[in-house]
């Protein structure tokens, strides 16, 4: 996830998600990701203290009243191993990765976010103003954070 001014994601020509001040989530499901992984994940970037108040990394994102825009991003999962052309298999099935990613927009409002998304399998031309820079990933296994 990056920290963010504003962001927006665009496809064929239109906005289909927008946000001000808030956190930009790329979201990459790969097999073995499940429910527990969704859950962990979202209560941990609703929780992080990612933004300045008394210190430069003070607020969660919640308390500065800002929102996320996520965004599905199989590329996450590329592995560069061999070759000159990046390998997808560590990414899941689509229809599959699908339904978590839905989950975790789902999971995010839940937690009182206002998310707003990008669309699944689309190809997206996405903007954002980064804020400090701040870039943080989380990655879960069976529930647990790695």
């Amino acid at each position: 996830m990056q920290r963010v001014r504003e962001a927006s994601v665009e496809v064929d020509g239109e906005i289909v998600g927008a946000i001000g001040l808030g956190l930009v989530a790329y979201v990459g499901i790969e097999p073995g990701d499940d429910e527990p992984d969704v859950l962990t994940m979202c209560r941990k970037l609703a929780e992080l203290r990612l933004f300045p108040g008394k210190t430069p990394m003070d607020l969660d994102v919640r308390e500065v009243g800002g929102a996320v825009l996520a965004i599905s991003q199989f590329t996450l999962l590329a592995s560069v191993r061999k070759g000159r052309r990046p390998s997808f298999d560590g990414a899941e099935r689509p229809e599959r990765a699908k339904h978590l990613y839905e989950r975790v927009c789902e999971e995010l409002r839940s937690l009182g976010l206002v998310v707003a998304q990008g669309r699944f399998a689309a190809h997206m031309i996405v903007r954002q103003v980064g804020e400090g820079p701040v870039t943080i990933p989380i990655a879960t296994r069976s529930g647990a954070l790695l």
